[in-house]
């Protein structure tokens, strides 16, 4: 994104209220995504296998295939874990702003596309509640989707402190 293009997105964060607004959205989900992946890096029995060995529709395939293979399932759990502790500590610094918006958007979708909640579709481990079709996964990746819309990082993080941006573009 060009300065000239980033100076249209945030000037239509109209208020301070607003932009409070985002800066929060983006440190809880930051805060969300670091614990999780925290939880997992120090848990020395986590796996991703039971989550994969779950998946429904259209990726059950893929993920048995992923389990199957002991190389490919621990660069996955890796993925996962890391992937999760750094998006989430970069949305809680406002570090690289749209960059981690995005990829944790794309983590969360493809959590989303292994379990989908659709009614039809009964998983092992039981859901947090009764969804149907939208759960917290697909409410996070859309909540991600406004943070990408509307960064912030720029205005409120590291992001303002390692990059130059000139405000009157």
């Amino acid at each position: 994104m060009t300065d000239k293009n980033y100076s249209l997105a945030t000037s239509n964060i109209n208020d301070n209220l607003q932009l409070y607004g985002l800066v929060t959205l983006r440190v809880i989900i930051g805060w969300h995504f670091l614990y999780e992946g925290i939880a997992k890096l120090l848990n020395p029995y986590w796996s991703s296998a039971a989550f994969l060995l779950d998946a429904k529709w259209i990726f059950s395939g893929v993920a048995k295939w992923m389990v199957a293979s002991p190389h490919i399932l621990g660069l996955v759990d890796n993925l996962n874990m890391w992937g999760l502790t750094l998006i989430g500590a970069c949305l809680m610094l406002g570090l690289f702003g749209r960059h981690v918006s995005f990829a944790g958007m794309l983590l969360v979708l493809v959590y989303y596309l292994f379990t989908p909640s659709f009614w039809w579709l009964e998983y092992a481990r039981p859901g947090e509640g009764s969804y149907l079709i939208v759960n917290k996964n697909l409410i996070e990746a859309c909540a991600l989707f406004v943070i990408y819309l509307f960064p912030t990082s720029k205005i409120i993080g590291l992001d303002r402190l390692l990059f130059k941006y000139n405000s009157e573009d």
